[in-house]
């Protein structure tokens, strides 16, 4: 099974502080990897930092700034070592129907969720195929094969998540650079309760969507993170993976 471990890497994750992407820097630490976790609250990554122990690292950094994107790369394989896993995880909420959102929402939504996973794709790329080695995994969504009401910037981005990671296999593929794409489904998370807790017709609705009943955990994609990561998936490129427990092909 050591096809599974992370012994020797290094792994970025961004959003690394809570939820889905704490999850996967959880199993990551777990499997061995060093761990390095950015975000914009520092508070927040102290204390996943605090929890996930001494294998883990922290950066405060805003993805959005994505002119700051090539010299953060730079600085991170430079100062902390040649990366050999990328987690494309950070994210933000905006719960409106289409019609009200504005011009400016809608693109800062996409900043985060997909312009910063492109730059640092690339930039990181750059890297990986010098040394013809690496995994790159993006994060999508359920929205991006069903439609939800209330996040047509996020379902946007999610579903163009899915066109990078299709071009990028193209490119990268014969520098031995993977890159996948999971699409978690509702998983337990400050942002999934900030979205249903005070809207319970949705909340039911997604429960009775989702075949087992239940949320999934943010450790649940963080399995099939290692997985992409690992070894195990050197022959895995280009795969769309729904973590859902079926909710995707349930009715």
């Amino acid at each position: 099974m050591n096809a599974f471990s992370l012994e020797g890497k290094k792994a970025l994750v961004t959003g690394g502080g809570s939820g889905i992407g704490f999850g996967i820097a959880k199993t990551f630490v777990e499997a061995g990897a060093e761990v390095l976790i950015v975000g914009r609250n520092e508070e927040k990554l102290i204390d996943a930092k605090n929890k996930l122990g001494k294998q883990c690292k922290y950066l405060s950094f805003d993805v959005s700034n994505l002119e700051e994107i090539p010299a953060f790369v730079q600085k991170i394989e430079n100062d902390w070592g040649a990366l050999d896993v990328l987690v494309n995880c950070a994210g933000t909420h905006l719960k409106k129907n289409a019609v009200d959102t504005t011009d400016r929402e809608f693109v800062e939504v996409l900043n985060v969720h997909l312009m910063s996973v492109f730059a640092l794709t690339r930039e990181f790329a750059k890297e990986m195929i010098k040394r013809k080695k690496g995994s790159i995994i993006l994060i999508s969504s359920m929205t991006a094969v069903m439609g939800m009401k209330q996040v047509v910037a996020y379902s946007t981005a999610k579903t163009a998540v899915v066109g990078l990671m299709r071009s990028m296999v193209s490119e990268l593929a014969i520098d031995n650079v993977r890159v996948n794409t999971i699409a978690p489904g509702w998983i337990e998370t400050p942002m999934l309760h900030k979205a249903i807790d005070h809207d319970l017709p949705r909340k039911t609705k997604i429960i009775g969507r989702i075949p087992t009943g239940d949320f999934g955990q943010p450790e649940d994609i963080g399995y099939a993170a290692l997985y992409l990561a690992s070894d195990a998936a050197k022959y895995v490129n280009g795969v769309f993976l729904p973590v859902d427990g079926g909710a995707a092909g349930g009715f």
